[in-house]
């Protein structure tokens, strides 16, 4: 006998998307008894709840989620993608500014890389930009050691296999020599763990710096070293092919108490709004 569905969504995913806490976070919170779902304590997260339901965490009610939102941040290298290290080393998340609510990461970018990092308050957003069926070009600037030929260079372009794992072919300028370094630029359409370090000591070249300038239609152009500048909503929507905007202004409400703090460094400036390229994603 096939049983129904329950209505809604989880109430951990819910307190996410509202801002509260991670989904993990949301499950500590509800073990501890302090969320209660229409007055009673929720003793499990194992419920699904609707708009209709009243939630209230720490005794404050939560407010309705935020609309999808995007942001681009400049990764300084040394920072590790992770909102907590085994390691003790910084995060990403612990220098963020204070201002910037809860955030997710769109993909990653290894603790020697640099340069942009997408961050969204959705899961959603998240999931539909790193679907590799996006194709989105990822931009490099890469400086190896070495003086390469640029017929070096052909076998990532033609798609090589490192170990028995096949990766795509690679777009690789060769800029410039300077000194006993070379500057590429690389585009990549996938998100493999260190693709472009492997591949390039594949073909005999190390690279001792990587900076990503674009993600899509998104581009870091003078954003500094930690700064983070958010996407015009009408961008974000445009970019993302949706047919029936969503509200995209955020809605002024009082930060739960349960919210974890920041407590890293802020960001050299307060938020801009981007402009963005007008070029449109491609359809596929």
């Amino acid at each position: 006998m096939t049983q129904d569905t329950p209505e809604g969504d989880r109430i951990a995913k819910v307190l996410a998307r509202a801002g509260v806490a991670s989904r993990r976070g949301a499950e500590t919170l509800i073990a501890q008894g302090k969320v209660t779902v229409n007055g009673e304590v929720l003793t499990s997260p194992a419920l699904n709840v609707t708009a209709a339901d009243t939630i209230t965490v720490n005794g404050e009610p939560v407010g309705e989620p935020d609309p999808p939102r995007l942001w681009l941040y400049h990764k300084p290298s040394g920072l590790v993608t992770t909102e907590r290290d085994e390691k003790g080393r910084e995060t990403v998340f612990g220098n963020l500014p204070d201002y910037m609510p809860r955030v997710l990461s769109v993909g990653r970018l290894d603790l020697n890389s640099e340069g942009l990092l997408l961050l969204t308050n959705d899961g959603g957003v998240k999931r539909q930009l790193e679907l590799p069926s996006t194709g989105w070009l990822r931009r490099y600037r890469v400086r190896v050691n070495g003086t390469p030929e640029d017929k070096a260079l052909e076998p990532l372009r033609r798609g090589i296999t490192i170990d028995g794992e096949k990766f795509q072919p690679m777009e690789v300028t060769l800029d410039r020599q300077k000194g006993s370094n070379a500057w590429l630029t690389i585009g990549i359409r996938e998100g493999r763990n260190r693709e472009i370090r492997r591949a390039a000591e594949q073909v005999g070249l190390k690279v001792n710096r990587l900076i990503r300038v674009s993600y899509g239609p998104f581009q870091l152009r003078e954003l500094k070293a930690g700064e983070v500048e958010e996407v015009k909503s009408r961008v974000l929507a445009d970019q993302m092919g949706w047919s029936t905007k969503p509200k995209l202004q955020p809605k002024s409400r009082k930060p739960s108490p349960s919210s974890p703090g920041r407590g890293g460094k802020t960001a050299r400036n307060s938020p801009r709004t981007t402009t963005q390229p007008s070029t449109k994603r491609r359809t596929r």
